[in-house]
């Protein structure tokens, strides 16, 4: 039998309680249904950075050339923390061969569409568009629409290594 692809994923996605607030975002057609087919490497950056749960809310902020993580209410910048973390993930991530990647939308640090301004990327999204830049990489939010799923599911098995 073949290998399954391996696919990252925010891990919330998968029902992990690493959200700010303590919970999760759990997507049934995701983990059970796609989930039948794919291999997940769950990854939350915040958690894996060193921030506990539950955590004070951050959000974006600065210019789209200078984005900064910050904290809602302290205004603690996470910024540098989630790069220098990013980076030994990013590492981890290129020696598994993942064939894609699935973010959680409006995320600070997975988001990939409209999080800052109404057009910026995620600190850890845009990481892993820049250290892969080939690599298939959607929301959950657009993969309900079913062109999108279909353009990313065929991106992903021509991204498959030793495919």
């Amino acid at each position: 039998m073949d290998k399954k692809i391996k696919l990252g994923i925010s891990s919330c996605l998968l029902g992990e309680n690493v959200r700010y607030d303590g919970g999760h975002k759990l997507d049934h057609y995701l983990k059970d249904t796609i989930g039948k087919f794919v291999e997940w490497t769950g990854v939350c950056p915040e958690t894996e950075c060193g921030l506990g749960i539950p955590r004070e809310a951050m959000h974006l902020v600065g210019t789209v050339e200078s984005i900064r993580l910050v904290t809602r209410n302290s205004k603690i910048d996470h910024t540098d923390r989630m790069l220098k973390w990013s980076e030994k993930r990013l590492n981890e991530l290129k020696k598994e061969n993942i064939s894609g990647f699935i973010f959680k939308n409006n995320s600070p640090s997975c988001g990939l569409h409209k999080v800052f301004h109404k057009k910026g990327t995620g600190i850890f999204a845009m990481e892993v568009i820049k250290r892969f830049r080939a690599l298939p990489v959607e929301d959950e939010e657009r993969l309900r629409d079913e062109n999108c799923k279909k353009k990313f599911i065929k991106n992903i098995f021509a991204c498959k290594p030793n495919a």
